[in-house]
């Protein structure tokens, strides 16, 4: 392909971090939860359940959206994501006009749910491909946007709801969602078979240890590294999201802040799961990716000795915005790890079967911590098990060490420098 018909990559990551800003939206659920109770009457329980069928859909979508895009390129596919996500928040306007629970969690739930996973897998897996230089940087600076998308929809909705109403609310998004994503999407595009990007040569020591084979999704899943590298998001995960489906309520109870206070905490930790997401994968592109998952853990394994006895308001924050450092690092750094092993040609599904840890993860912690709570009065014997986890998972990193062993069939092999 000739010179002048390589699309501007640069251009491939802006559109990617707007579509990562819109899916994000999800993490600004909680913005709903309160009216929708209060205006249909409905159990906070089954309100909740919303948010855990959206984030179990999305690992749906992830899987679907990764195979597909392996076939067929990443535009039709968060093009079909963007369509996806925008009918299933018209879906929840009407679920909320109509006061119907079963069209919330089909609309919000089911749809947008797997409209958010073909999204949030199609710009990932694409910057790997055009950024070999800047592998972990750009598809950390990708996924911040993601972990961003709830700064930038929580207020604006919060207005919306109060001056126009849920319903409206959920349909001014689902247009402008629809509208912006779909936008986005016309920019998707892989390189060309062959491409390398002219004057790099891998030299940092990260860039060197990168495969230069690509493993089909089937190649990828008869290795125990892929299985590896699954358990290690999932128990990231679960450590994250255990104290952030809490944050609140433990900012009150631990460190006495009121309840604006404790809203502040949780704000704090969106930010501080964005920025992990940038500075964890720019660090694993210099010391490596399993390194730096050896750190997530090993920060959260202190972390978690002095939480519960964080009785200041200082101190307290100081702890949940390292866990959310450490929370957004965990999928900033994944993606690189991920075609570091396998390659970058079929990463969508590849990483998409491996973001199902996303969703199996964020159901065990949430449920755990609530039951104990509510069962003893504190948090405390919660926290604790999650310590020893963690304190084991600091073997996984070191057993990550070793790269999976060529495929024993014919795979595509590449130029070095596209590693």
């Amino acid at each position: 392909m000739a010179e002048h018909k390589i699309p501007n990559r640069w251009t491939i990551a802006v559109a990617a971090v707007v579509m990562q800003i819109c899916l994000g939206a999800v993490y600004g659920w909680s913005v709903f939860v309160k009216p929708l109770v209060g205006t249909n009457h409905w159990p906070l329980t089954q309100v909740s359940l919303t948010f855990t069928l959206s984030v179990a859909f999305l690992g749906v979508g992830t899987v679907i959206g990764g195979l597909w895009m392996d076939r067929v390129g990443p535009r039709k596919v968060a093009t079909v994501a963007g369509v996806l996500y925008g009918v299933g928040y018209l879906v929840a306007a009407w679920a909320a006009s109509s006061h119907s629970l079963p069209l919330l969690y089909a609309g919000y739930g089911v749809i947008a749910g797997i409209g958010m996973g073909m999204g949030y897998i199609t710009p990932i897996a694409t910057i790997a491909k055009w950024f070999p230089d800047r592998r972990g940087l750009m598809t950390g600076i990708a996924v911040c946007g993601y972990g961003a998308g709830a700064l930038v929809m929580s207020p604006i909705a919060a207005r919306e709801i109060v001056a126009y109403g849920i319903p409206v609310t959920f349909a001014s998004l689902g247009v402008a969602y629809f509208i912006l994503v779909v936008a986005s999407a016309q920019f998707y595009v892989n390189p060309p078979a062959g491409w390398t990007l002219p004057g790099w040569k891998p030299t940092s020591a990260v860039a060197r240890a990168a495969t230069t084979i690509d493993f089909t999704v089937s190649q990828a899943m008869r290795t125990w590294q892929f299985w590896l590298l699954w358990i290690m998001l999932f128990l990231n995960v679960s450590a994250g999201i255990m104290i952030i489906s809490q944050a609140s309520p433990m900012a009150q109870q631990i460190a006495g802040l009121s309840t604006l206070a404790a809203a502040g905490v949780v704000g704090l930790i969106s930010i501080f799961n964005a920025l992990g997401r940038v500075f964890w994968a720019w660090v694993s592109d210099y010391i490596g990716r399993a390194m730096t998952y050896f750190l997530l853990y090993a920060i959260q394994v202190v972390v978690f000795f002095f939480l519960v006895t964080a009785h200041s308001a200082s101190t307290f924050s100081v702890c949940v915005a390292l866990v959310g450092l450490c929370y957004g690092g965990g999928f900033g750094v994944m993606p690189s790890f991920t075609a570091d092993f396998f390659g970058p040609k079929f990463m969508g599904g590849i990483y998409g079967w491996i973001l199902l840890a996303w969703g199996a993860g964020a159901i065990p912690s949430p449920i755990l911590i609530a039951h104990v709570r509510q069962t003893t009065g504190i948090y405390a014997p919660a926290v604790h098990v999650l310590n020893v986890v963690v304190l084991v998972a600091l073997l996984l990193p070191i057993l990550a060490r070793k790269r999976p062993l060529p495929p024993g069939r014919v795979v595509e092999m590449r130029p070095r420098s596209v590693a």
